[in-house]
């Protein structure tokens, strides 16, 4: 196994992950900066308030995307299990 191969292995793997947990951590972001803003302007400072929304959030995030984050990561393994075999030479 060669270092580009390494290298390539490392920066698909680095490309799924994004493509996986961005939707959700997006999602979180944009909430919290939401509520965040809210809590400020009305200065409620209530921890939990936060926690709530989100969740649902994510619950939303997974039921709507879910199916093509658990695709995505089956082609990933599939393609790095295709080329195993490449890589072990």
């Amino acid at each position: 196994m060669e270092i580009s191969d390494v290298i390539t292995i490392g920066r698909e793997a680095l490309i799924v992950t994004i493509m996986i947990a961005g939707p959700l951590l997006g999602g979180i972001l944009l909430v919290g900066v939401v509520i965040g803003i809210l809590q400020a302007a009305t200065s409620i400072q209530e921890m939990t308030l936060s926690f709530i929304p989100k969740l649902i959030i994510v619950v939303a995030i997974l039921f709507v995307l879910g199916g093509w984050q658990i695709l995505t990561l089956v082609e990933y393994l599939q393609s790095l299990l295709a080329n195993l075999s490449m890589y072990l030479q």
